[in-house]
């Protein structure tokens, strides 16, 4: 009695493991392997623009490519990588609002409350401004399940 049950608290703190896991597992929107269409995801927040990343400054977290503009934003990121990574995976935060997954343009985006929101067209960025609070919430809700469907 005693032996089973050891083994089966063994089991569990296993168990348990493997769904720390997988709950700490970010799935990034990527195209060929690269991250947020190869911007530099720090540029956002220390230069306020949307920055092409260099192959010459890249690293690979949560299993995608990440490119910076310089030696100094990689830097960055590499100290701290869930300062910069974009909310949502990088897919569109209207859509995830929506429980949708669209990608996210790197050309259109938002910083609140130190997030990195990406949005997918001019007009999505409109009606996501007009009540961002709720839509953030609203995709938090759906983060990261909606990528299972």
């Amino acid at each position: 009695m005693a032996l089973r049950l050891v083994l089966m608290s063994v089991a569990v703190f296993f168990l348990s493991l493997a769904g720390a896991a997988r709950a700490d597992m970010a799935v990034f929107s990527s195209q060929g392997g690269v991250a947020i269409g190869g911007y530099d995801a720090v540029a956002f927040f220390e230069h306020g623009a949307a920055e092409q990343g260099r192959r010459s400054h890249a690293v690979m977290w949560k299993g995608v490519v990440w490119r910076f503009a310089s030696a100094g934003n990689q830097a960055r990121f590499e100290s701290n990588p869930r300062a910069y990574a974009p909310a949502f995976g990088g897919y569109c935060a209207y859509a995830m609002s929506q429980g949708q997954v669209h990608s996210g343009d790197p050309r259109i985006w938002a910083i609140v409350d130190g997030e990195l929101f990406l949005l997918n067209n001019r007009r999505v960025h409109q009606l996501w401004q007009a009540d961002k609070v709720q839509m953030i919430a609203d995709g938090h809700s759906h983060w990261p399940a909606v990528l299972r469907r």
